[in-house]
């Protein structure tokens, strides 16, 4: 998006219908902010490229003047990887052995309560502690499942762990000369991984901001639609009422003569009040702004004199005499 969606609402009745002015400020902060987060997402990327390019690049240079050690050094470097996985997995379950016995503990004591009070309960035969106690019971039950469970885990993925780093320390000892003639390349490489992780990370970020700002773009815009929408259809109301009144019914003059009597054709500003006039005008502008598109759904049903078309009011006074009703081809465009 490029400049700021339309300021013009004046004369806009905040008695009647909610003020739009603070959904057009969220609007424009939401487009705002897009423009600059999107541009700063390009530059992170472009630098995330850049980065990369330029660590293969190096790479391959380093890779190239030490030769095939490399390649008989990577199953040593493979295996560290795989050990320190096995030790991360191995310690998330430690922490959930931890929480089991914690959660099962905590049931224990909820069984104790439970029975001190049945037991200081029992002459008035309270069903209340007997309630609590099957409860209790059901969630010791429970807990220790998941104890014995997260044990079995926590041993299965220790022994993995033991398993791996044995096989570092073996691939250690049988490719040591390898290993310390590639140490250059794997070095380089674990400080482009490092940089492009960080790189990574901030265009992650500025994604989820973008993601945020169209978020707040999207219900701003649908809060306006919906404001346009209640002054379309009240609008549409009141000239369903004014139509179906007897001519000279209205209280003032001049309202009669602009209903019934003119051959200019009916205008918006004779409708309704003049801050009512300039809100239609401001939506208008709005709804151009927002690419809303006309919808006739709305006037199904509704007679012909419920169309604003003064063109086409125009052309049915032409033809007043016989001619016929006239269908109009499109509704009130906000």
């Amino acid at each position: 998006g490029g400049g700021g969606v339309g300021q013009d609402f004046v004369g806009f009745s905040p008695h009647i219908w909610p003020l739009p002015q603070e959904e057009l400020e969220h609007l424009n902060q939401a487009n705002e902010e897009i423009n600059r987060v999107e541009l700063q997402l390009d530059d992170a990327r472009t630098a995330y490229r850049r980065i990369l390019s330029e660590s293969a690049r190096k790479l391959n240079a380093q890779g190239s003047q030490l030769g095939n050690c490399i390649e008989k050094a990577r199953p040593y470097y493979e295996a560290r990887r795989l050990a320190k996985e096995a030790q991360q997995e191995t310690q998330k379950a430690a922490l959930r052995y931890e929480r089991a016995v914690s959660m099962h503990n905590a049931a224990r004591e909820m069984v104790f309560v439970a029975e001190q009070g049945v037991m200081a309960d029992k002459n008035r035969l309270d069903p209340t502690w007997q309630e609590m106690l099957n409860h209790a019971t059901c969630k010791v039950n429970e807990a220790e499942e998941e104890r014995l469970r997260s044990e079995r885990e926590h041993q299965r993925v220790t022994q993995l762990c033991q398993q791996a780093e044995a096989k570092v320390q073996a691939l250690q000892k049988s490719l040591k000369r390898v290993i310390v003639k590639s140490k250059p390349y794997f070095e380089l490489k674990a400080q482009f991984n490092q940089i492009l992780e960080e790189h990574k990370a901030k265009v992650t970020a500025l994604e989820r901001l973008v993601s945020q700002a169209k978020t707040r773009y999207s219900v701003a815009l649908r809060n306006l639609e919906q404001i346009s929408e209640q002054i379309h259809a009240r609008r549409l109301q009141r000239l369903i009422v004014r139509r179906a009144s007897p001519v000279g019914a209205e209280a003032s003059p001049q309202h009669a003569g602009s209903e019934v009597g003119g051959t200019g054709g009916t205008h918006l500003g004779t409708e309704c009040p003049p801050g009512d006039t300039l809100s239609v005008l401001s939506l208008q502008t709005i709804a151009s702004d927002l690419q809303k598109f006309d919808s006739v759904e709305h006037l199904l049903g509704l007679s012909d004199a419920t169309s604003l078309n003064s063109e086409e009011l125009e052309e049915r006074e032409q033809r007043r005499g016989g001619q016929g009703h006239f269908k109009h081809h499109r509704s009130i465009s906000l």
